[in-house]
């Protein structure tokens, strides 16, 4: 195996193109209330979370993506991990900020920005649930967008967006709004895309700026190889895949089926457990 995962530039910032997603270290299944429970049971730690963490820096994807300003676990565990191996951890934050036109929800989406330097982000995406209230279509705009860009830049971070709506992309790059990279919604499923998939991968080679696809294996409903395969078989060499994993174990298995896509080969995994196997498929 490799030990270094092949990278990109964004914004001037080397970052792997694997890039440690959260939902399911802190709870976000998309699945049900009890998958989200057995989440959060299962690397409710720091020490758990350090584990997961240590598998992704062997290979240096050191870059984490979530709203991580608000959850001081996931920063205790970033420090932590940081202090074990010597290699620090990139920080991708995705605030949900006010986005009210007045002057104390503009002081609130502020402060909010503000933590993100603070627990020592680099990137700053506001996340896709306030952003999108601020498109207009029949114009082709993202209204207001820049003067939250600015705070971002104020306070000496790589701002970016975090998208669901496709339309943030095409919008952006037809203002050329200050983004240096864009998070997109992006599976062999289609799960959660608003369109086609299709259209969505024209919308991601069209792009102007890297795009950090995420969902690629549709929340687990698809197999990591599957997931995996397709997305790094469809991007382009400057765009990013974001994935999350339960366990230390699903980290390893998923960094060499990435690998395994991007070297054109086999992964070398072992085969699934299942009842009865025919001599075909022991290994």
């Amino acid at each position: 195996m490799k030990n270094m995962f092949p990278r990109t530039d964004v914004g001037g910032v080397s970052l792997p193109r694997m890039i440690i997603g959260t939902n399911w270290i802190v709870g976000y299944s998309h699945t049900s209330v009890a998958a989200d429970n057995h989440i959060k049971e299962q690397n409710g730690t720091v020490e758990k979370i350090v584990e997961i963490l240590k598998v992704f820096l062997r290979y240096d994807i050191n870059a984490i993506m979530g709203g991580i300003g608000k959850n001081p676990l996931m920063q205790q565990a970033i420090k932590e991990a940081e202090n074990q191996t010597g290699k620090k951890i990139i920080i991708i934050d995705t605030p949900a900020i006010n986005i009210n036109d007045d002057d104390a929800s503009r002081k609130e989406a502020e402060k909010r920005i503000a933590l993100s330097k603070e627990i020592g982000a680099t990137f700053c995406l506001p996340h896709h649930s306030s952003v999108e209230k601020l498109v207009n279509r029949n114009k082709k705009t993202i209204d207001r967008l820049p003067d939250y860009l600015k705070m971002i830049r104020k306070y000496d971070m790589i701002p970016g967006l975090s998208c669901h709506m496709p339309e943030l992309i095409v919008y952006s790059d037809l203002n050329d709004y200050d983004v240096e990279t864009y998070i997109q919604i992006y599976n062999c499923m289609g799960f959660l895309m608003q369109v086609e998939i299709e259209y969505i991968h024209k919308v991601i080679w069209n792009a102007k700026k890297p795009v950090m696809t995420i969902k690629s294996m549709a929340a687990g409903r698809v197999s990591p190889f599957v997931g995996l395969t397709f997305s790094y078989n469809t991007i382009r060499p400057c765009d990013m895949v974001t994935v999350g994993c339960l366990t230390p174990d699903e980290a390893s298995e998923d960094i060499e089926i990435a690998l395994a896509a991007l070297d054109r080969r086999p992964p070398q995994i072992k085969g699934r457990s299942s009842f009865n196997k025919t001599e075909i498929m022991k290994d």
